[in-house]
């Protein structure tokens, strides 16, 4: 590769990762503003004048900052927001295949996926506010592309590393409560059982076992259900930094569904 290449594929990450942070700045202060919409009903039906005139003010700011993003999306890349669905035929190879991409218009599909599936989680399955950094995502792909790809093509392993990379990522960086049928997401650090529920996700949907009678929604939660059991040997296998452990919980999982 000459200097000239190598110069472009640096300039195209740091391109990609400052425009993942700028947005994650903005969601930072969405987060914020959602937490504090919820001022005047924190402390119960006694709450004080203050309290009433942050809440009412928060939740102004977080409509105005939703609009301001919906049209600014709907302007510039209508199909941002639309989540790679784990249903859809050959999902799984573009995923991973993504991790050695640099594309300095359009975020990786590693990425788009990966966060899209946390936030549909955290969405349906937790009381909120949640705050998911997409550049922590895209810096566990650059951290897998950037050393020697694994002596095979085992899809499950593949996904095992990938799971082990962002965890360490640490992406989701604030959770709401769990919901009843979302508890699973108690049972270990919410980073694992988010992300491990997207993989298995992503892994199972693949053989084509999804019914067309169901949603992503309800597709996650199923995921998260099969995993809750194994939560404890996942998060024993990530302190471990051991690949083949999480590979074979991942594949005993999947093969549950």
């Amino acid at each position: 590769m000459t200097i000239a290449l190598r110069s472009a594929d640096s300039f195209t990450a740091h391109a990609v990762c400052m425009a993942a942070g700028i947005r994650d700045g903005l969601r930072t202060a969405q987060y914020y503003v959602r937490d504090m919409s919820r001022a005047d009903v924190k402390s119960g039906a006694m709450t004080t004048f203050l309290s009433r005139i942050v809440g009412r003010s928060a939740r102004l700011v977080d409509w105005f900052l939703s609009k301001a993003a919906d049209i600014s999306v709907r302007l510039l890349v209508p199909n941002w927001r639309d989540m790679p669905s784990p249903f859809a035929p050959g999902m799984r190879g573009e995923v991973l295949e993504a991790i050695r991409q640099n594309r300095l218009v359009l975020t990786s599909v590693f990425t788009v996926y990966f966060f899209r599936a946390a936030k549909h989680i955290l969405e349906n399955g937790t009381e909120g506010p949640f705050l998911v950094l997409e550049h922590r995502i895209d810096a566990a792909r650059r951290v897998m592309a950037e050393v020697p790809p694994l002596p095979t093509d085992d899809a499950t392993v593949v996904l095992a590393r990938a799971l082990l990379n962002l965890v360490e990522a640490d992406p989701i960086a604030r959770s709401g409560a769990p919901k009843p049928q979302f508890g699973f997401l108690t049972a270990a650090d919410v980073n694992l059982g988010v992300l491990a529920a997207a993989c298995v996700a992503l892994l199972i949907a693949e053989d084509g076992k999804p019914i067309a009678s169901l949603d992503e929604n309800e597709f996650f939660a199923i995921a998260g259900a099969l995993l809750a059991p194994r939560l404890p040997d996942l998060q024993a296998a990530v302190q471990q930094r051991d690949v083949a452990g999480l590979a074979r919980v991942l594949q005993a999982v999947g093969e549950l569904y």
